[in-house]
């Protein structure tokens, strides 16, 4: 049986083939300090106006270093981070990554009481923001959770999108980091000269190419500030002044972009320009190729819990024609499946569940009971001893061994590039006391990629207004699943004819 699906030789030209244990000559923090120590006067950083050099950066990395040192940690007890995107915050993260010392990265944004259980869950007894700013203070926990044993080398602790109860944390082991980083090197031209453009938050798993793919090869990434990240004229200066030759970032920045530039702006410096995260709408995608005339226009679809996986370059010459985009055929080093609803691998073309194995993955969730339906051996006979994640994702695989998305397993949807739960999203508004029935639906929006609309009935003589409503959900749930419509009735919700709240009701007339 074949599982890895069978594509003409030139359809996968993205970089080296990756082994899973061999890393590359240096690790990441060891190719930083190599760089700083012969490169110094070199550009690190782009942030607004402002240039920061490898010297700049590797000093501001060592004064963190001896803010860790002087901390009471055991060996291998990891610390949480709490980092808006800046050149402090990178230094911070390299700091951990220069003293091998474990570090958990949630997104800013979580509701307090996540942050707190998370940082509690992976063990982290210190809580660091960057010098000069203030870590928050997270209401303490009732009954604190057990300390977990990671394992040997791991670095990054990625969570993911906080849809549920309780985001996963993904411990990632530097290898796999440093797997991933020469793959990126390869495949975009990463080095010295180059500059690569990010637009994602740290927290993001696309961070691992933008901010440290670059940094180990000794390039330059130039910084979005997540404070103006929505702001489409100011991404487009920032891109026109600094002139990136890399630029990955969510079909929503694309958007962004084709708005700002209105036919009048090229980003000609741009050479390799990939989306991500979310599928590209048409009008948009038809847009690219006179916004970036001289760039290769790139789909990558991955998980957090195992990085990129694959990797679709598109035709500049009709590069909407064949929507939805293919998200193409797996990396180099990069094991696929497909298996149908009962769990039969697929041998060649044909519809159901993509799993994927890939040399840049986590072993397992830091709570490895949440493994269970994700991380597995499964199915019978795909590869001995080889472990997989189970996507949730369903697709299509067709006769050039090119996989097309056709939709999720579950309620997972994905607002500016951020999956949220609606199943989830309509527990925490029924946890209100006020409420007694919600529906939560998405509807396609050609910026967002999808538009969260909500309805509730409030109990009777509730005096329950959408202003209470929304500070409920913003202190439980991610800002991406906060529904941007929010409609609150005295009278029951419409019903399906089996008697369930009817979702398809919630959302606008066409």
């Amino acid at each position: 049986m074949t599982t890895t699906p069978t594509t003409p030789a030139a359809a996968v030209p993205f970089g080296r083939p990756v082994q899973d244990t061999a890393p590359p000559p240096l690790a990441l923090p060891d190719a930083f300090t190599a760089h700083a120590r012969t490169r110094p006067d070199a550009p690190a950083l782009l942030w607004h106006d402002r240039s920061v050099s490898y010297r700049e950066l590797a000093e501001a990395a060592d004064a963190e270093r001896a803010r860790l040192n002087a901390l009471d940690l055991a060996p291998g007890e990891p610390v949480g981070l709490y980092a808006v995107k800046s050149p402090a915050a990178i230094a911070l993260v390299l700091a951990c990554l220069m003293e091998r010392r474990p570090f958990l990265l949630p997104s800013p944004q979580l509701a307090p009481a996540l942050l707190a259980a998370l940082f509690a869950q992976a063990g982290a007894r210190r809580l660091l923001a960057p010098l000069g700013q203030d870590a928050p203070q997270l209401p303490a926990l009732p009954h604190p959770a057990p300390v977990p044993t990671l394992a040997a080398g791991t670095s990054f602790m990625l969570t993911t999108s906080g849809s549920t109860d309780l985001p996963k944390i993904v411990p990632l082991a530097q290898g796999a980091v440093d797997r991933f980083t020469a793959w990126a090197h390869d495949t975009f031209d990463l080095g010295p000269g180059r500059t690569v453009a990010n637009y994602a938050p740290l927290n993001f798993d696309l961070a691992l190419l933008d901010v440290w793919a670059t940094l180990a090869a000794g390039g330059t990434c130039l910084l979005i500030d997540p404070a103006h990240a929505l702001n489409a004229r100011h991404l487009l200066t920032q891109l026109k002044r600094h002139r990136p030759h890399v630029l990955q970032a969510v079909p929503l920045a694309y958007a962004l972009l084709v708005q700002a530039a209105a036919g009048a702006h090229t980003l000609d410096s741009v050479e390799h320009a990939a989306f991500t995260g979310d599928a590209i709408d048409a009008r948009t995608l038809a847009a690219l190729p006179a916004l970036l005339p001289a760039a290769e226009l790139y789909n990558i679809y991955g998980c957090t819990e195992t990085n990129d996986s694959f990797l679709h370059r598109l035709d500049r010459l009709d590069a909407a024609a064949a929507l939805p985009v293919p998200i193409g055929t797996p990396l180099p080093g990069v094991r696929t499946l497909v298996a149908t609803a009962d769990g039969t691998p697929l041998d060649g073309p044909g519809s159901g569940e993509l799993y994927v194995s890939t040399p840049f993955q986590a072993a397992g969730y830091l709570d490895r009971s949440r493994d269970t339906g994700r991380f597995t051996t499964q199915p019978e006979g795909a590869g001995e001893g080889r472990r997989w994640f189970r996507t949730g994702d369903l697709v299509t695989r067709d006769d050039a061994g090119r996989v097309h998305l056709t939709g999720r397993a579950d309620f997972q949807v994905k607002v500016r590039g951020v999956a949220v739960n609606t199943a989830e999203i309509e527990r925490v508004l029924l946890a209100h006391p006020d409420v007694r029935e919600a529906a939560v639906a998405a509807a396609s929006d050609p910026l967002t990629g999808k538009r969260l609309h909500a309805a509730v009935q409030r109990t009777p003589g509730s005096t329950l207004n959408s202003l209470v409503l929304r500070e409920h959900l913003a202190r439980n749930l991610p800002r991406a699943a906060v529904p941007e419509k929010l409609a609150i009735h005295d009278a029951p919700l419409p019903k399906t004819a089996t008697g369930k709240v009817d979702r398809k009701a919630v959302l606008p007339a066409p």
